[in-house]
Parts: structure tokens; sequence; C-alpha cells
């Protein structure tokens, strides 16, 4: 078994784990039904659930609107929206935006550290826009209660304050003129956690029962691709675990999606950005998922009804994370007591290796500032590390080529007898010292590394817009050359099959040079289909992250330097173990 061989079932094996891993465990370990004979309680009707089928989106991968016409109105209703009197501005290091007073809202925040596009000139990611825009996005704090009137969605509540910055928190306060004062104390940290205490002061005669609740709601219309390996949508844990199992065809299809367990976080999750509320600690609360309409959803978060004595007060602390999906940013949280936050980010079943690849790759950029040349080092340091597994398999590969003369006269003599045959070819690999399977082992050392750094290149926003050389601007995106439309000289944008970029032409004739240097193969098949693998291959993976394309040009040219070392190095032991006076390596 030679070394292309060897790295085309790699390529092949990690493409299956990419694609088909997920799909088989969910059969093989399915995940728990939603609990579905879950009580009913009393829930914040702001908006009604109608009949309405799910429209048809199209999402790309990072999601935002895609429709020209969207874009327009959105930009239109913004500047409307935004200019709107009582607003109260939010200005902290990481986040940027304002309060809505009308309804208690958290409906503006946009995202300093995080441009739109890689243009240099691109605004900041915008995460939550107000309701009735096309890309509606926002938090909002309330009560339901019995016996007691209570804010709604049109209230509009003092603000004093401002603006909200670590240090700097706001007020809003509101009297219903029945004995109840509502407030809501909003402050901010230096990353993207909002905390919002929300206190009712029972002043009246009589005693009121009082639920505080949040919600996020939000437009599917925004939303990026779910997928076998990128989860999309509705996510939380519950009971210290992160439920993943739900997109928004599932909410929208029940109505109502109820997670069992008590939770401890719940929101919306995109491939880079999460909105998600926190309940207070010890508090007891519950959450669910709701469709609101065809492609508006919630994710809501309620605590238990108390009842409130007269002269007394309910107070209730939630967190609302609105944020970029940064590991270490939401490791932090978990760290301070937000149960798997980090895991937010969906790194799979495979975490356990994705991890201390990323912690690498993110040192290698801290060393060299550029993550393509980190890329290219994380190569190196791998292909280190697997030199000594791949001299032994250039040992293994020798031994085989020296005694394939035998193996092809056994072949022929008992070419009938399929018992026989593997019973001398046992014979022969005893004698010869032959073990047919070493030459596997780097595929399985591989295939965790392929899986790993393509796992990173999807999800860590930390690669987002990274650029390396010349016109690759974005790591994380394909390769945005196209050798078919002449690198734009045709106004056409090729079908994925055929977007075949510079990065993967120069991977396929890196390939194709790793099985030129190597002997041919003696069966006239496995030649054909040797010779065709890198020009398949080549159009298989254009469309997958240039860096990762990056990191196999990398793997493929040290292949190259390592198999010319060690070919020339074995390359004599061959011949001494074919001379016919020789039947032992030296």
């Amino acid at each position: 078994m030679d070394n292309p061989r060897n790295l085309m079932l790699a390529a092949v094996l990690s493409i299956a784990l990419l694609f088909g891993w997920e799909f088989v465990v969910d059969r093989m370990y399915p995940v728990a039904e939603v609990a579905t004979d879950a009580p009913r309680r009393t829930v914040v009707a702001v908006e009604r659930l109608t009949d309405e089928a799910p429209a048809k989106i199209k999402r790309t991968r990072e999601g935002g609107l895609q429709d020209a016409q969207d874009l327009a109105l959105e930009q239109k209703d913004l500047a409307a929206d935004l200019t709107a009197p009582g607003r109260v501005k939010i200005d902290a290091p990481e986040v940027v935006g304002s309060i809505n007073p009308v309804g208690a809202r958290i409906d503006d925040v946009e995202l300093k550290s995080h441009r739109e596009t890689v243009a240099k000139n691109s605004g900041p990611v915008r995460l939550f826009s107000p309701a009735g825009t096309p890309a509606q996005q926002f938090a909002q704090f309330g009560w339901v209660g019995q016996g007691v009137k209570v804010p709604d969605a049109n209230t509009v509540w003092q603000a004093s304050g401002g603006p909200l910055a670590p240090g700097k928190p706001v007020t809003l306060t509101w009297d219903n003129g029945q004995g109840q004062l509502f407030t809501i104390r909003f402050t901010i940290d230096d990353q993207y956690m909002i905390t919002a205490e929300q206190t009712m002061a029972n002043t009246s005669a009589a005693p009121v029962l009082a639920q505080p609740y949040a919600f996020i709601n939000r437009t599917s219309r925004t939303a990026s691709q779910d997928t076998w390996t990128v989860h999309s949508g509705p996510i939380g844990a519950f009971a210290g675990a992160v439920d993943f199992s739900n997109n928004y065809d599932d909410v929208a299809k029940a109505g109502e999606v109820t997670p069992a367990g008590a939770p401890n976080w719940v929101g919306f999750t995109d491939i880079y950005w999460l909105s998600a509320l926190v309940p207070q600690d010890k508090a007891a609360a519950k959450a669910d998922f709701r469709a609101v309409d065809s492609e508006h959803y919630r994710a809501d978060l309620i605590y238990d009804p108390v009842t409130v004595p007269a002269g007394k007060a309910l107070s209730r602390t939630t967190r609302l994370f609105a944020g970029a999906k940064e590991s270490e940013v939401l490791d932090s949280y978990e760290d301070a007591g937000v149960a798997k936050f980090g895991l937010a980010i969906d790194w799979g079943w495979f975490r356990w290796f994705e991890v201390p690849i990323f912690w690498l790759l993110k040192h290698l950029y801290q060393l060299v500032g550029n993550f393509g040349l980190a890329i290219i080092l994380l190569t190196f340091v791998i292909r280190g590390l697997m030199f000594p597994v791949a001299q032994k398999q250039f040992a293994s590969m020798a031994q085989m080529r020296a005694v394939q003369p035998k193996m092809k006269a056994l072949q022929e003599r008992y070419k009938d007898d399929k018992q026989q045959l593997s019973q001398e070819m046992a014979k022969l690999y005893k004698e010869e010292k032959v073990n047919p399977l070493t030459g596997c082992l780097p595929i399985f050392i591989q295939i965790p590394v392929f899986f790993a750094l393509y796992k990173t290149l999807q999800l860590s926003v930390e690669m987002r817009h990274k650029p390396f050389l010349l016109w690759i601007d974005d790591l994380s995106a394909p390769d945005p050359s196209h050798i078919v439309n002449l690198f734009g000289l045709l106004h056409f944008t090729p079908p994925t099959i055929l977007g075949l970029g510079v990065l993967g032409l120069v991977y396929g004739l890196t390939m194709w040079a790793t099985i030129r240097i190597n002997p041919s193969a003696m069966d006239p098949t496995q030649q054909q289909i040797m010779s065709l693998m890198p020009w398949v291959m080549m159009f298989a993976i254009s469309s997958w992250p240039a860096g990762f394309l990056l990191y196999w040009i990398a793997s493929n040219m040290l292949t190259l330097t390592q198999q010319s070392y060690l070919s020339s190095k074995y390359s004599k032991f061959e011949r001494r173990r074919e001379s016919p006076d020789r039947t032992a390596p030296p």
C-alpha cells in the first residue's frame, strides 16, 4: 500500500466522516424525544401563531439578508426606528447599539470587533434589529400576573442613566398606578453579556401574583445554514446538557417545543453568533421554543409565579448574551458558572481532538501574525510528529514491493483455491516478516487531523475574515478565484462542482506529483484509478475553506520531500531484498 493510496483513502474517509458521522450517530444514539406532556403555563401573549406555511428562505453559510429588496428595506427601517426619541444608547467595548424604552426591548446591537464583509470599510455585524424590520431580532423583558396590571409590548418606560457601558447602568421604571412599581436595571460587562435585574415593588395593601419573563424573538430569514456538521437554530443547555436537536423547521412543525430539564441557558445560534438568555441561579424557571408565524420564532424564559405580599418586592436577574461565539469568551462565562456555555460552538463528537488543534493554531497565529502561515506551521508540526510513522510505513511499503513477485506467483498458482491462497499468503507474510496493515496506520492518524481542521475553519469566528496572501482574504471561506469564469472576466458564477480556484488546482497538481514520485501500481485498473484521483479530488474539495486547501497543499509538499528522502533510503533495501542471495534485510 503506497503513500498516495493512503492519502486518497484518508481523504475519502474524511469526507465520509464529515458528512456522515452525525447522520449515523443520530440513528445509533437518537436524541430523547421532546416532552409533549409538559404542563401548559402562563406565557407572554405578544404575538399569535398563524397557520401560514413556512416560507422558503435561501440561507447561506454565514446567514444574513440575501434579497436586495430586504436589504434596502432594512436600511430604511433602521434609519426610521433608531432615530426615534427616547432610545438609550449602548456603548460598551465590544457592543454598540440602543435600548428601546417602548416594551423594554434590547433591539439594536452591533458587534464592534466583527465586520459584515471582508472589505475594510465594511460596517460592524448587526446582530439585533427592531421588531418589524426584515432582520428582526430582539430581547424583551417583562411580567405576567394575576390581579395586577403589568407592562406590555407597548408600555413606554422611563429611562435614567446611560449610555449603557461597564460601570454605567441604565434603569427603566414604570408605575402602573395601582400600587406596583416595575423596574429593570441593565448593566453590561466588557464583552457581550447584558444583565437585566427585574423588580416589582408591591406598595398596595393586598398581595399580587407575578411572573418575570424574558424572551428572544428573531426571524429565520437571516439564519445561517443548518447542516449535519454545523447546527443553526434553537439551542440551549438543559439540566447540564446542550440540546442541538431542534432546528427552525422542527419548531415550525410542532408550534412549540419544550426541552426536558431545567434551563441553564436558552436562545438561538448561527454559525458565528449567539443570542441566549441565562436565568438566575437557583430560581425556578422553564424555557421553550415557539413559532410565532411562518418565519419568526421565540426562545422563552419564564420564572415560576410568586405571590408578592403587600409592602414586599420580587426580583429576578436574567443575563442576555448577544455576541460572537469566541471560544475564550464563552469558556470564561462557563468558568463563571454558565453551564456548558463553551459548547454553544458545535464542536461535535470529536471536540476532544478539535479543541487542542484549535488551541495550537491560535498560538501559532500569535507567533507569526498570519493564520495562513499558522496553518502551514501546523502542517510542519503534525507531519513532524508523524514522521516516525511515515518512516515505518515506507519500510512496510518497501517490504511489500519486495515480495510482490512471490505474491503474484502465489496468486497465479492458487487462483482457483481461495482458502489455500489465504493460507499461503499468511505464511509468506510470516516468513518475510511483512505486515500488510502497517501502511494503513497513517490513515487513522490523519483522519482526525483533517476533521479537526475542517471543523475549526468552519466554526471558529476567530478564523472568519482572516487573510493569507494576495487574493486569499478569508481563510474560512472558499477560494474566491474561479478558473472557469476566467477569474471574473466572464460575468457568471460557476456552480459549486465547477468552482475550481487556484488553490484547488495547486492541490490537484501537488497530489498528482506525490503519486508520480512513487512506483506505479502493478494492477492496470489501480493505475488508472490513481491517475484520475487527484483531478477528481481537485474538483470535489475546491469549494471547501481556503485554509483547509492550504493545509493539504502544504501537507502534499512535505509528503513529496519525505517521499524523496525515504524512497532513496529504502530503494537500496528493496534491491537487496530482491537479490537472490539475500533473504533478510541488512
